[in-house]
């Protein structure tokens, strides 16, 4: 099984091209932090991002969703964002890499988790804000390069996927499935 992984800069459009080749087939494997967020906010935490018990739970979500969908059928699964992500995101709000979190890079690293090749999906140049996304172009943009950084230390490479029409984008996706 290929296990691809799709992530970009908050507001990029990466939902609609998961939900796009969820309607085609694919299996997606959702975005833990969005889930984390929602949920706290719905416990009454305004902020939670900004506590670093925030990165352990959805280090957390996220491998239990993996290991979930490593029993579901296709040759290829989706995953909105990754392990990597939740590095990049803890290295962007100041938090240090806990113990848990090393222990999953590792984990993903020895058994080979995910494909190498990342989807990387190039801002749109805005960024609608949400409940879950309070955040402004200029920081969703500084978020991108400690993004794509965090992935080439540790060895993938990011594909990019051009901003554009989402058909196009889905496209350029799906190309690259097989190569």
């Amino acid at each position: 099984m290929k296990r691809y992984i799709l992530t970009g800069t908050p507001g990029a459009g990466k939902t609609a091209i998961l939900r796009w080749l969820e309607c085609d087939g694919y299996t997606v494997v959702e975005e833990a932090a969005t889930d984390v967020i929602a949920l706290r906010q719905a416990q009454g935490e305004s902020e939670p991002w900004m506590k670093p018990s925030f990165v352990e739970a959805i280090i957390t979500l996220q491998r239990r969703r993996q290991e979930q969908a490593a029993v579901l059928p296709g040759e290829v699964q989706i995953y909105d964002r990754s392990p990597v992500c939740t590095y990049a995101l803890a290295t962007y709000l100041g938090h240090s890499v806990s113990p848990a979190l090393t222990r999953e890079l590792e984990r993903i690293e020895a058994q080979q988790i995910y494909e190498k090749k990342v989807f990387f999906v190039q801002n749109l140049g805005f960024v609608t804000p949400t409940d879950a996304r309070l955040i402004t172009f200029e920081e969703s943009l500084r978020f991108e390069r400690v993004h794509r950084d965090a992935y080439a230390s540790l060895g993938y490479e990011c594909v990019l996927i051009a901003p554009g029409l989402l058909p196009d984008r889905v496209a350029a996706v799906k190309k690259r499935f097989g190569s």
